[in-house]
C-alpha cells in the first residue's frame, strides 16, 4: 500500500551511485524529495529527472534536497548520473525494500520483467512526515512538478 500524505516516512539505508550510504535521517532539519523512477537510461525516466535537475538551485535554496531511487545497481546509476549531469545523489534500491515500504513497486512490469520501482514523488518535511504522495500506475506518465514547488514554497 502506497504512503500517504500525513504518514511516517519509513527510514532507509541504500548506497548512492558514489557507493556510499545515504539514509531518511541524513535529511533531517531538510524537505526531501524523492523521486522513484523506474529505469536508468530510459526516455521518461530522464526526463523526470532532468526536470528535477534543472530545478535543483531552486530547491536547494529553499531548504530542500532532491533524490532518485530505482532498482539499478550503483553503477549503473553511476554512469546515469554522469551522463546527465544529476547534481543529486540516485540512490540503489536494488533488493528493492525501499520501493515496497514505500508502495512504489510493480510486482509485474514491461517485457515481464518484475520488481521495478513505480514512477512516484514523494515530499518529506523536516521532521520525517509525507506532506505529498504520488505514485503512478502508468509508468508513461510524470509526476506533478507544479504540485510539489508549491509544496516546497509553502
Amino acid at each position: 500500500m502506497a504512503l500517504k500524505a500525513g504518514d511516517k516516512a519509513p527510514d532507509f539505508k541504500l548506497y548512492s551511485s558514489e557507493l556510499k550510504e545515504v539514509s531518511l535521517s541524513d535529511y533531517q532539519g531538510k524537505k526531501l524529495i524523492i523521486q522513484f523512477f523506474p529505469m536508468a537510461f530510459t526516455g521518461v525516466c530522464t526526463t523526470q529527472l532532468c526536470t528535477m535537475r534543472d530545478s535543483f538551485g531552486y530547491y536547494e535554496g529553499m531548504n530542500a534536497a532532491v533524490v532518485g531511487i530505482s532498482v539499478d545497481s550503483p553503477f549503473t546509476l553511476a554512469k546515469f548520473k554522469e551522463e546527465q549531469f544529476y547534481q543529486f545523489p540516485l540512490l540503489s534500491d536494488f533488493n528493492k525494500e525501499v520501493s515496497t515500504s514505500y508502495g512504489a513497486l510493480y510486482e509485474q512490469f514491461a517485457f515481464d520483467l518484475k520488481g521495478v520501482s513505480k514512477r512516484a514523488a514523494f515530499v518529506i518535511d523536516e521532521a520525517g512526515i509525507v506532506i505529498y504522495a504520488e505514485v503512478l500506475e502508468d509508468a508513461g506518465k510524470l509526476p506533478d512538478f507544479d504540485a510539489i514547488k508549491q509544496l516546497i514554497e509553502g
